[in-house]
């Protein structure tokens, strides 16, 4: 990621990088519907995962052209740190999973037994 989208993470210029476009959206943290601080949290970086993962509607995303203040160059954003993030993300939901399994499965157990008794 550029040097120039790092430098606006604060509260008076928040940038932020959602699938390789640049976004100024400072002027819409006051009307963030989650508050400021996500948009806060994810200032000077990428934030397509954040983004992606809160599960934005079609309209929230229709918006964020009115924000687009240009695009990293192909391999300028921040693959690696994505990349990781993903796979953190991913093991988790994996976790997830197979602890809902796990639930499942005894909760299985248990009215089989249950319904035998």
């Amino acid at each position: 990621m550029t040097d120039e989208v790092k430098r606006h993470n604060t509260r008076k210029s928040v940038w932020m990088v959602i699938r390789n476009e640049v976004y100024d959206v400072t002027s819409f943290v006051d009307e963030h519907p989650g508050g400021e601080d996500p948009m806060l949290d994810a200032a000077g970086q990428d934030a397509t995962i954040a983004f992606e993962d809160i599960g934005h509607s079609e309209d929230a995303k229709a918006m964020l052209k009115k924000y687009k203040i240009g695009s990293l160059a192909p391999g300028e954003g921040c693959c690696k740190m994505r990349a990781k993030l993903w796979r953190s993300s991913s093991s988790s939901r994996l976790k997830y999973a197979l602890l809902a399994l796990g639930v499942a499965v005894l909760l299985g157990i248990a009215y089989k037994k249950y319904a035998s008794s």
